[in-house]
């Protein structure tokens, strides 16, 4: 081939193996310690009769809007189905299928219904923490159970889960999303204040609570004070004196922590009382989970309400985590070691060494250095007269 048709030949291959931005090809040993990952949490969620379910990755869009879809909209890509010529999307979250299987499929089934799933997620855009655009995701919902043994059954899971597949030194940071939205209704904050109250909350900006006075400028002051330490953000929660659904979702939150800390005593524990990125359709209790020197939370999941097809709704508790969060707080995966089978190595021996946990290349064909073929095949081993070798 000569010099320009070898230079066009070279560039529409280039062209072939060039993927949209936020995609990416998931190669060994990766691919294979994202699947161990995989195993290991579901091996945990099963063990506690979770039941595992698998949605598929398409549905019609109006299925994936319903309650807290409706948060996801604007992550999800559209297409159109050929046969009925209505919109499908594909999920950009798995939780929204949960609730769906809930309030439908399984909607006689016992309460409380536990379930466990894992699949790859499909986003429109990445974000400056999670570039890529397509990842799975792992995780259960218990639904059907509205007291706060729920919240503790689900934290210890995931605390569980996280720890058997190599996460060390977790930490818990819980939230109470929907307590900002009552707070400033019951002091009745409308217009451009409640809009700068909101924002300033998010923020972290106590500058910014000088549009306020009296009683409402020092109680949201306390609720930016208060992030940290749990035992001592619940004392200052409690000095505020809270009525109606904001006073009882404080006591909800400092019962749970008392919870927590009986049943993981050495889990550290903070909270964020004014933290609702991300939380923005829980109707109770969130958390993230997160470990020492890890880039980010590593899960997250809290109370929030199933929508049944009547209308009624059903209270549910859940937790998931992205597996390319995982993996970069886990060390890389060490490479499997692998024997040589020289061409003619009897079938029955390559079964024997399978059995006893090796991995196996089959020569295909007669070769004379068959260690230096070892080699160039990655093996670390090769079987000669009958002996496994390190090459």
């Amino acid at each position: 081939m000569n010099g320009p048709i070898r230079q066009i030949a070279g560039s529409a291959y280039a062209r072939q193996a060039l993927l949209p931005e936020g995609f990416r090809d998931q190669l060994s040993p990766k691919a294979e310690q994202e699947a161990a990952l995989v195993r290991g949490l579901m091996d945990s969620f099963l063990s506690h009769g979770y039941d595992r379910v698998s949605p598929p990755l398409v549905e019609y869009e109006d299925s994936l809007l319903v309650g807290a879809g409706a948060t996801r909209a604007k992550q999800m890509f559209r297409l159109m189905d050929p046969d009925t010529q209505r919109m499908m999307a594909i999920r950009a979250d798995m939780t929204i299928q949960m609730a769906r299987l809930a309030a439908t499929r399984l909607s006689d089934a016992p309460r409380p219904l536990r379930l466990a799933y894992t699949g790859n997620v499909l986003r429109t855009k990445g974000s400056q923490l999670r570039p890529t655009r397509q990842f799975i995701q792992a995780g259960v919902e218990l639904v059907g159970a509205p007291s706060l043994e729920a919240e503790l059954e689900v934290i210890a899971l995931a605390v569980e889960a996280l720890e058997a597949v190599g996460i060390a030194e977790l930490s818990l940071d819980l939230t109470v999303a929907p307590l900002v939205a009552q707070m400033v209704d019951v002091h009745r904050l409308e217009g451009d204040v409640r809009d700068t109250v909101l924002a300033a909350l998010e923020a972290k900006d106590i500058g910014a609570l000088a549009v306020l006075d009296g009683v409402a400028k020092v109680q949201f002051e306390a609720l930016l004070g208060a992030a940290g330490e749990g035992a001592r953000a619940v004392e200052i929660l409690r000095g505020l004196e809270l009525k109606g659904n904001a006073g009882k979702l404080a006591a909800r939150l400092g019962r749970l922590l008392a919870m927590v800390n009986k049943r993981l005593p050495n889990l550290s524990v903070t909270i964020d009382l004014c933290e609702s990125h991300g939380f923005e359709y829980k109707s109770g209790i969130g958390f993230a989970l997160f470990s020492k020197g890890g880039e980010g939370e590593l899960g997250r999941g809290g109370r929030y309400m199933v929508t049944h097809p009547d209308g009624h709704e059903e209270e549910a508790t859940g937790f998931s985590v992205y597996l390319d969060t995982l993996l970069k707080a886990l060390p890389p995966f060490e490479a499997a070691q692998k024997i040589f089978l020289p061409h003619g190595t009897r079938g029955t021996v390559g079964a024997k060494l399978r059995a006893e946990g090796w991995r196996t290349i089959q020569g295909l064909s007669e070769h004379e250095e068959a260690q230096a073929e070892a080699i160039r095949l990655g093996c670390s081993h090769i079987l000669l007269d009958d002996q496994v070798r390190a090459v």
